[in-house]
């Protein structure tokens, strides 16, 4: 429809339909005056009425369409008719548009005539009305407002400020000088962390090529570009990263390792920076670690039953070592920070020693790693074995002295968790022993070792049936065998809760060893074969490419993101 012709009353709308009472009315708007809210909010607080209710009432009242926005997806070109300020300030977002250039817009408050007359104005086209809830369009503005227009903006001032011959000048003075918030290098940060904090990245990469400067973000473990800039900004953005996390700005020609604490969307961030020279300049890689106060349970962490069951029987004993294992984001410390909150108690002292500390829980005492001054794993291992503590995470066992440490500590009565870079549950024991430690240390001291592996979940607001390509199928075969067509698969489709990827999320999948007395008697002799062969009959089917498979099947994931898994398994092995 067109433009309204006149601004309604709420309550008398509601009336008129038979939504609501007078004195359902009456009572609303008497706390209305007293709160100063607005009166849709008031009545659906009081159950009076839904908030979809409301918009459909709203949506006959102006012969206009109601739009449910949980599955919408706007088109990328419609969105930048309306950019992010006015849309959140108007309560309006456009949807569509016709075969004659008429925009269908989404209103949260149809009455608002200014609103209708303003967006009509930004846009410069022909609108038509649409009615939705302020619930759904206000979560749609927040996932579908990409910031990269903001931070080209952003990255385009610093080039225009950096013209000329002060490159140098500028950067240094922007740590230095009284109002340097508002230097557009700083500006332009502040929006790339913001970004990158509401699209839950995990790491930023800043990549400087010949004519570009690339911002990429990593979300569930995939780049994804943000932004492209002028290359002359690059040595202004990376010199205020350094500046900020205490590096060397001076030493350009070899890799620095720092770190900085920001607060970004009312959360705080450790990010975790590193520097490397490349060919066009200094690359940098930040990993952000958002500290939400919201640490998963071991319920939460989606193990199965039986995984689960054993996994918390491991940890419940005095003495030992439970290992963690996978590659680098895999979700390692997720898993030991869950065991760990299940295990944190007044009666229980637990030291962690780890580089970084990516986790804070109240209770713990948690000691950094920092190797330039000589406070290693190693040593700060042997002086928190005499500061009497019942449970030891160990960051990360990276050589054979702290694994030896940690399995003395294991075997004299302490219960000690700790992660290791391996392909699979299977392989962890050998690989302790290839890195020196005695056979009977490993036989003696390691109880469990966890496999994981993350995958991605497909997106609910998106998901569709999915017939296996013939590929699939055949691969499928080898963990289901004829029962591959009783399952119905499923593969997202893209949507505006998902950035168009099919995926948000993700899940792990695992896969665990138990050190039975056959296994330890095993690995005291020190005989690999024996030890693999008597693993493998042990674990049977329950292994990660079978879990993921199991993910597939119940929908989680698609088929795809399995057989990608379970080839890092295949080409690691």
């Amino acid at each position: 429809m067109a433009r309204p012709s006149e601004r309604i009353r709420l309550g008398d709308l509601l009336v008129q339909q038979n939504l609501l009472s007078n004195e359902q009315v009456q009572a609303a708007l008497a706390e209305q005056k007293r709160s100063g809210r607005r009166l849709g909010p008031i009545l659906v607080d009081h159950g009076y009425v839904t908030e979809t209710g409301i918009a459909q009432a709203l949506a006959r009242q102006f012969n206009a369409d109601f739009v449910d926005l949980r599955n919408f997806s706007p088109r990328e070109e419609l969105l930048k008719l309306l950019p992010e300020a006015p849309a959140r300030r108007f309560r309006a977002i456009p949807l569509d548009e016709d075969s004659k250039g008429v925009v269908r817009v989404g209103f949260a408050d149809p009455t608002d005539l200014h609103a209708f007359d303003e967006v009509t104005r930004i846009t410069r086209r022909n609108i038509d009305l649409a009615v939705v809830t302020e619930g759904q369009l206000m979560p749609l503005i927040d996932r579908v407002y990409h910031r990269t227009e903001e931070i080209s903006g952003f990255a385009r001032e610093l080039t225009a400020e950096m013209a000329g011959d002060q490159m140098t000048e500028f950067g240094v003075g922007l740590s230095l000088t009284p109002g340097a918030e508002d230097a557009p290098v700083v500006k332009l940060l502040r929006s790339v962390f913001e970004e990158a904090v509401r699209m839950r990245a995990s790491d930023i990469h800043i990549e400087p090529q010949e004519n570009k400067l690339f911002i990429r973000f990593r979300i569930d473990g995939t780049l994804h570009v943000q932004t492209e800039a002028d290359a002359k900004v690059a040595s202004a953005v990376v010199l205020r990263l350094k500046l900020t996390s205490g590096l060397d700005i001076a030493e350009k020609r070899l890799p620095q390792d720092g770190r900085f604490h920001i607060r970004v969307r009312g959360l705080e961030v450790d990010v975790r920076i590193s520097t490397m020279p490349s060919q066009y300049g200094e690359s940098v890689v930040m990993r952000l670690l958002v500290q939400n106060g919201a640490l998963l349970e071991l319920d939460r962490l989606h193990m199965p039953p039986h995984v689960l069951a054993r996994f918390r029987h491991a940890i419940s004993q005095p003495s030992g070592i439970v290992l963690v294992t996978g590659p680098t984001g895999s979700g390692k410390t997720t898993t030991l920070y869950a065991a760990l909150n299940q295990l944190n108690s007044p009666q229980n002292k637990i030291i962690t020693v780890e580089d970084p500390i990516e986790y804070r829980l109240p209770g713990l005492n948690q000691v950094q790693v920092h190797e330039k001054i000589d406070l290693t794993f190693t040593r700060v291992l042997r002086t928190a074995l005499r500061h009497d503590p019942d449970i030891i995470l160990i960051g990360e066992m990276r050589d054979e002295e702290t694994a030896e440490i940690a399995m003395r500590a294991a075997m004299t009565g302490h219960l000690v968790l700790s992660t290791l870079h391996t392909n699979d549950a299977l392989s962890t024991p050998i690989r302790l022993l290839d890195m020196g430690v005695p056979p009977y240390m490993v036989a003696l001291s390691v109880k469990m070792v966890l496999a994981q592996r993350l995958v991605r979940t497909i997106c609910t607001n998106c998901a569709q049936p999915y017939t296996p390509e013939p590929h699939e199928a055949h691969w499928l075969r080898y963990e289901l065998g004829d029962k591959v067509g009783q399952y119905t698969y499923h593969v997202g489709t893209g949507c505006g809760h998902c950035a168009n990827t099919g995926f948000l999320g993700r899940q792990a999948v695992y896969e665990f060893l138990e050190m039975t007395r056959p296994l330890v008697e095993a690995a005291n002799q020190g005989d690999p074969n024996a030890f693999i062969k008597l693993g493998r009959e042990q674990m049977g089917n329950a292994t990660l490419r079978r879990d993921a498979v199991r993910l597939v099947v119940s929908g989680v994931t698609t088929i795809a993101e399995a057989m990608r898994v379970a080839s890092q398994i295949d080409d690691e092995d």
